[in-house]
Protein backbone atom coordinates (compact mmCIF):
# COMPACT_ATOMS: atom_id res chain seq x y z
CA UNK A 1 0.00 0.00 0.00
CA UNK A 2 0.90 3.57 -0.64
CA UNK A 3 0.96 5.94 2.54
CA UNK A 4 -1.16 8.32 2.16
CA UNK A 5 -0.82 10.76 5.12
CA UNK A 6 -2.96 13.78 3.78
CA UNK A 7 -5.35 14.32 0.75
CA UNK A 8 -6.98 17.35 -0.88
CA UNK A 9 -10.02 16.68 -2.54
CA UNK A 10 -11.74 18.81 -4.86
CA UNK A 11 -15.55 18.65 -5.36
CA UNK A 12 -15.88 17.17 -1.39
CA UNK A 13 -18.59 18.58 -0.36
CA UNK A 14 -21.11 16.22 -1.72
CA UNK A 15 -20.99 12.91 -3.60
CA UNK A 16 -17.97 10.95 -4.32
CA UNK A 17 -15.88 13.50 -3.33
CA UNK A 18 -17.04 13.49 0.25
CA UNK A 19 -17.64 9.92 0.16
CA UNK A 20 -13.84 9.82 -0.86
CA UNK A 21 -12.99 12.22 2.54
CA UNK A 22 -15.46 9.71 4.45
CA UNK A 23 -13.63 6.58 3.54
CA UNK A 24 -10.49 8.16 4.07
CA UNK A 25 -10.56 9.27 7.37
CA UNK A 26 -11.16 5.72 8.50
CA UNK A 27 -8.07 4.78 6.72
CA UNK A 28 -5.00 4.43 9.70
CA UNK A 29 -2.31 7.10 8.87
CA UNK A 30 -4.79 9.68 7.31
CA UNK A 31 -4.02 12.73 9.33
CA UNK A 32 -5.18 15.43 7.35
CA UNK A 33 -8.53 15.80 4.95
CA UNK A 34 -8.34 19.51 2.93
CA UNK A 35 -11.88 19.91 1.50
CA UNK A 36 -11.82 21.82 -1.20
CA UNK A 37 -15.40 23.47 -2.77
CA UNK A 38 -16.45 26.71 -4.04
CA UNK A 39 -19.37 26.81 -1.23
CA UNK A 40 -18.08 27.79 2.36
CA UNK A 41 -21.65 26.94 3.88
CA UNK A 42 -22.07 23.55 1.83
CA UNK A 43 -18.32 22.85 2.94
CA UNK A 44 -18.91 23.88 6.57
CA UNK A 45 -21.95 21.46 7.21
CA UNK A 46 -20.47 18.82 5.09
CA UNK A 47 -17.10 18.50 7.42
CA UNK A 48 -19.37 18.47 10.76
CA UNK A 49 -21.34 15.75 9.16
CA UNK A 50 -17.93 14.58 7.85
CA UNK A 51 -16.17 14.77 11.56
CA UNK A 52 -19.65 13.42 13.77
CA UNK A 53 -19.28 9.96 10.83
CA UNK A 54 -15.80 9.61 11.53
CA UNK A 55 -15.07 10.93 14.63
CA UNK A 56 -12.14 12.55 13.62
CA UNK A 57 -11.57 16.29 13.63
CA UNK A 58 -8.44 15.70 10.66
CA UNK A 59 -10.92 18.20 7.95
CA UNK A 60 -9.63 21.56 6.96
CA UNK A 61 -11.86 23.76 4.27
CA UNK A 62 -9.78 25.10 1.28
CA UNK A 63 -12.47 27.37 -0.95
CA UNK A 64 -11.84 27.37 -4.21
CA UNK A 65 -13.84 27.33 -7.41
CA UNK A 66 -11.66 24.76 -10.28
CA UNK A 67 -13.87 27.07 -12.51
CA UNK A 68 -12.24 30.40 -11.72
CA UNK A 69 -8.28 29.56 -11.86
CA UNK A 70 -7.86 32.73 -10.01
CA UNK A 71 -9.15 31.41 -6.76
CA UNK A 72 -7.53 27.88 -7.06
CA UNK A 73 -4.28 29.87 -7.41
CA UNK A 74 -5.34 32.21 -4.39
CA UNK A 75 -6.26 29.08 -2.20
CA UNK A 76 -2.98 26.96 -3.33
CA UNK A 77 -1.05 30.56 -1.99
CA UNK A 78 -2.66 30.16 1.33
CA UNK A 79 -1.78 26.34 2.08
CA UNK A 80 1.00 25.98 4.58
CA UNK A 81 2.60 22.63 4.05
CA UNK A 82 2.88 20.09 1.53
CA UNK A 83 0.01 17.20 0.59
CA UNK A 84 0.87 13.82 -0.01
CA UNK A 85 -2.11 13.22 -2.44
CA UNK A 86 -5.13 15.47 -4.68
CA UNK A 87 -8.20 13.98 -6.23
CA UNK A 88 -8.83 16.05 -8.75
CA UNK A 89 -13.08 15.09 -8.70
CA UNK A 90 -14.91 18.40 -9.28
CA UNK A 91 -16.54 17.84 -12.53
CA UNK A 92 -20.13 17.32 -14.49
CA UNK A 93 -21.93 18.80 -17.07
CA UNK A 94 -20.80 22.06 -16.99
CA UNK A 95 -23.60 23.56 -15.03
CA UNK A 96 -26.87 25.24 -16.61
CA UNK A 97 -24.50 26.85 -19.35
CA UNK A 98 -22.22 24.23 -20.53
CA UNK A 99 -21.02 25.55 -23.44
CA UNK A 100 -20.36 29.38 -22.51
CA UNK A 101 -16.98 30.05 -22.64
CA UNK A 102 -15.26 31.47 -19.11
CA UNK A 103 -12.96 34.51 -19.16
CA UNK A 104 -9.77 31.82 -20.07
CA UNK A 105 -11.10 30.96 -23.28
CA UNK A 106 -12.72 27.45 -22.77
CA UNK A 107 -16.53 26.17 -22.07
CA UNK A 108 -17.73 26.40 -18.44
CA UNK A 109 -17.82 22.09 -19.29
CA UNK A 110 -14.14 22.32 -20.00
CA UNK A 111 -12.99 24.28 -16.82
CA UNK A 112 -14.63 22.44 -13.99
CA UNK A 113 -13.38 19.43 -15.46
CA UNK A 114 -10.02 20.37 -16.74
CA UNK A 115 -8.72 23.51 -16.53
CA UNK A 116 -9.30 24.34 -13.30
CA UNK A 117 -7.75 21.15 -12.41
CA UNK A 118 -4.58 21.68 -14.76
CA UNK A 119 -4.30 25.12 -13.01
CA UNK A 120 -4.33 23.60 -9.41
CA UNK A 121 -1.63 20.55 -10.48
CA UNK A 122 0.65 23.76 -12.35
CA UNK A 123 0.30 25.57 -9.00
CA UNK A 124 1.01 22.62 -5.93
CA UNK A 125 4.22 21.31 -8.11
CA UNK A 126 5.86 24.77 -8.46
CA UNK A 127 4.95 25.18 -4.96
CA UNK A 128 6.43 21.65 -4.43
CA UNK A 129 2.96 21.34 -2.32
CA UNK A 130 2.41 17.89 -3.94
CA UNK A 131 4.47 15.00 -2.51
CA UNK A 132 3.18 11.83 -3.60
CA UNK A 133 -0.06 10.79 -6.02
CA UNK A 134 -2.47 12.83 -8.11
CA UNK A 135 -5.49 11.67 -9.17
CA UNK A 136 -8.00 12.51 -11.98
CA UNK A 137 -11.42 11.64 -12.14
CA UNK A 138 -11.76 10.03 -15.81
CA UNK A 139 -15.12 8.47 -16.94
CA UNK A 140 -15.96 5.28 -19.43
CA UNK A 141 -17.28 8.23 -21.72
CA UNK A 142 -13.74 9.09 -23.02
CA UNK A 143 -13.65 5.25 -24.21
CA UNK A 144 -17.58 5.45 -25.22
CA UNK A 145 -20.19 3.26 -23.48
CA UNK A 146 -21.90 1.68 -26.53
CA UNK A 147 -24.55 0.06 -23.84
CA UNK A 148 -25.41 3.74 -22.63
CA UNK A 149 -25.34 5.23 -26.17
CA UNK A 150 -22.51 7.32 -25.54
CA UNK A 151 -20.43 7.41 -28.44
CA UNK A 152 -16.47 6.71 -28.41
CA UNK A 153 -14.78 10.74 -29.14
CA UNK A 154 -14.56 11.24 -32.86
CA UNK A 155 -10.82 12.23 -33.26
CA UNK A 156 -9.68 13.50 -36.12
CA UNK A 157 -5.85 14.10 -35.73
CA UNK A 158 -5.31 14.28 -32.29
CA UNK A 159 -3.73 17.57 -33.02
CA UNK A 160 -2.95 20.56 -30.53
CA UNK A 161 -5.14 22.28 -32.73
CA UNK A 162 -7.98 19.48 -32.10
CA UNK A 163 -7.94 19.67 -28.54
CA UNK A 164 -7.47 23.04 -28.33
CA UNK A 165 -10.83 23.16 -30.12
CA UNK A 166 -12.75 20.93 -27.54
CA UNK A 167 -11.16 23.39 -24.93
CA UNK A 168 -13.20 26.04 -26.06
CA UNK A 169 -15.68 24.27 -27.63
CA UNK A 170 -15.31 25.19 -31.55
CA UNK A 171 -15.32 21.57 -32.02
CA UNK A 172 -18.64 21.13 -31.36
CA UNK A 173 -20.64 24.53 -31.35
CA UNK A 174 -22.18 26.52 -28.96
CA UNK A 175 -25.59 24.33 -28.80
CA UNK A 176 -23.92 20.86 -28.53
CA UNK A 177 -25.31 18.25 -26.37
CA UNK A 178 -23.00 18.33 -23.10
CA UNK A 179 -23.71 14.36 -23.12
CA UNK A 180 -22.02 14.55 -26.78
CA UNK A 181 -18.65 16.70 -25.13
CA UNK A 182 -18.34 15.37 -22.05
CA UNK A 183 -16.42 12.32 -23.23
CA UNK A 184 -14.20 14.31 -25.38
CA UNK A 185 -13.47 16.54 -22.25
CA UNK A 186 -12.84 13.68 -19.89
CA UNK A 187 -10.09 12.32 -22.75
CA UNK A 188 -8.38 15.23 -22.54
CA UNK A 189 -8.42 15.25 -18.96
CA UNK A 190 -6.80 11.76 -19.17
CA UNK A 191 -4.29 12.42 -21.67
CA UNK A 192 -2.91 15.71 -20.04
CA UNK A 193 -2.57 13.78 -16.79
CA UNK A 194 -0.81 10.90 -19.26
CA UNK A 195 1.84 13.53 -20.42
CA UNK A 196 2.72 14.85 -16.61
CA UNK A 197 3.48 11.32 -15.56
CA UNK A 198 6.54 11.68 -17.97
CA UNK A 199 7.08 15.43 -17.01
CA UNK A 200 7.07 14.69 -13.52
CA UNK A 201 8.27 11.05 -12.80
CA UNK A 202 8.59 11.79 -9.14
CA UNK A 203 4.34 12.32 -8.73
CA UNK A 204 2.03 9.51 -9.52
CA UNK A 205 -0.83 10.41 -12.27
CA UNK A 206 -3.03 8.22 -12.15
CA UNK A 207 -6.58 8.76 -13.65
CA UNK A 208 -9.33 6.53 -12.19
CA UNK A 209 -13.05 6.61 -13.56
CA UNK A 210 -15.57 6.00 -10.44
CA UNK A 211 -17.87 4.61 -13.38
CA UNK A 212 -21.63 4.84 -13.69
CA UNK A 213 -22.06 6.22 -10.10
CA UNK A 214 -25.46 6.94 -8.18
CA UNK A 215 -25.60 9.61 -5.72
CA UNK A 216 -23.53 12.32 -7.54
CA UNK A 217 -24.65 15.80 -8.73
CA UNK A 218 -22.52 15.38 -11.76
CA UNK A 219 -25.89 15.12 -13.89
CA UNK A 220 -28.03 18.23 -12.11
CA UNK A 221 -27.41 20.46 -15.12
CA UNK A 222 -28.59 18.98 -17.42
CA UNK A 223 -31.78 19.75 -19.41
CA UNK A 224 -35.12 18.57 -17.36
CA UNK A 225 -36.03 15.57 -19.53
CA UNK A 226 -31.82 14.30 -20.06
CA UNK A 227 -31.51 14.85 -16.25
CA UNK A 228 -35.15 12.87 -15.38
CA UNK A 229 -33.95 10.35 -18.01
CA UNK A 230 -30.23 9.83 -16.19
CA UNK A 231 -30.10 11.32 -12.80
CA UNK A 232 -33.64 9.83 -11.57
CA UNK A 233 -35.36 6.70 -13.75
CA UNK A 234 -31.75 5.83 -14.78
CA UNK A 235 -30.65 5.98 -10.97
CA UNK A 236 -33.22 3.49 -10.52
CA UNK A 237 -33.12 0.87 -13.86
CA UNK A 238 -29.51 1.32 -14.35
CA UNK A 239 -28.37 -0.03 -11.40
CA UNK A 240 -30.73 -3.28 -11.85
CA UNK A 241 -29.13 -3.66 -14.91
CA UNK A 242 -25.06 -3.52 -13.54
CA UNK A 243 -25.03 -0.46 -15.65
CA UNK A 244 -24.52 1.75 -12.66
CA UNK A 245 -23.44 1.32 -9.06
CA UNK A 246 -23.45 3.31 -5.54
CA UNK A 247 -21.20 5.99 -4.53
CA UNK A 248 -19.36 4.27 -1.87
CA UNK A 249 -18.06 1.82 -4.75
CA UNK A 250 -17.51 4.82 -7.04
CA UNK A 251 -15.60 6.45 -4.04
CA UNK A 252 -13.63 3.07 -3.24
CA UNK A 253 -11.94 3.49 -7.06
CA UNK A 254 -10.39 6.56 -6.26
CA UNK A 255 -9.24 4.88 -2.68
CA UNK A 256 -7.95 2.02 -4.18
CA UNK A 257 -6.06 4.44 -7.10
CA UNK A 258 -4.32 6.71 -4.35
CA UNK A 259 -3.43 3.59 -2.15
CA UNK A 260 -2.46 0.76 -4.38
CA UNK A 261 0.89 0.88 -6.26
CA UNK A 262 -0.96 -1.60 -9.30
CA UNK A 263 -2.26 1.51 -10.17
CA UNK A 264 0.82 2.91 -12.64
CA UNK A 265 1.51 6.41 -13.31
CA UNK A 266 0.64 7.81 -16.66
CA UNK A 267 -2.32 5.14 -17.01
CA UNK A 268 -6.04 5.67 -16.99
CA UNK A 269 -8.15 2.89 -15.36
CA UNK A 270 -11.71 2.10 -15.63
CA UNK A 271 -14.38 -0.46 -16.45
CA UNK A 272 -13.67 -2.97 -19.04
CA UNK A 273 -15.22 -1.88 -22.21
CA UNK A 274 -18.74 -2.12 -22.93
CA UNK A 275 -19.65 -1.46 -19.42
CA UNK A 276 -19.43 1.28 -16.35
CA UNK A 277 -19.37 -0.61 -13.75
CA UNK A 278 -17.12 -4.02 -12.69
CA UNK A 279 -13.36 -4.41 -12.60
CA UNK A 280 -11.05 -1.52 -13.54
CA UNK A 281 -8.42 -2.31 -16.17
CA UNK A 282 -5.81 0.11 -17.83
CA UNK A 283 -7.82 1.58 -20.56
CA UNK A 284 -5.02 0.74 -23.18
CA UNK A 285 -6.01 -2.38 -23.25
CA UNK A 286 -8.92 -1.27 -24.85
CA UNK A 287 -8.17 1.71 -26.40
CA UNK A 288 -3.97 1.51 -28.00
CA UNK A 289 -4.50 5.71 -28.57
CA UNK A 290 -4.22 6.35 -25.18
CA UNK A 291 -1.24 5.20 -24.66
CA UNK A 292 0.16 7.46 -27.71
CA UNK A 293 2.72 9.80 -25.89
CA UNK A 294 2.70 12.50 -29.08
CA UNK A 295 -1.42 12.47 -28.50
CA UNK A 296 -0.74 13.31 -24.81
CA UNK A 297 1.79 15.86 -25.32
CA UNK A 298 -0.72 17.67 -27.31
CA UNK A 299 -3.22 17.10 -25.34
CA UNK A 300 -1.06 19.08 -22.59
CA UNK A 301 -0.09 21.58 -24.69
CA UNK A 302 -3.38 22.76 -25.64
CA UNK A 303 -4.75 22.38 -22.17
CA UNK A 304 -1.74 24.84 -21.43
CA UNK A 305 -2.58 27.41 -23.86
CA UNK A 306 -5.37 28.36 -21.72
CA UNK A 307 -4.00 27.94 -18.22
Amino acid sequence: MTAVQSVLITGANAGLGRECARQMAHMDGVNKIYLACRNADKASVAKAALVAESGRDIFEIVLMDVARPDTVKAAVAGLGSPIDAVVLNAGGTGGATPNAITPSGVTNMFAVNVLGHVVLVDELLKRQLVTSTVLFAGSEAARGIPKMGVAKPDMQSSSVAEFASIADGSKFGPKADPLDTYGNVKLVGALWMASMSRRHPHIRFVTVSPGGTTGTNGMDDLPFVKKLMFKHIGGVLMPLFGMMHGVEVGAKRYVDGLTNPKFESGHFYASKGGSPTGPVVDQETIEADLGNAVFQDNANTAVHQFA
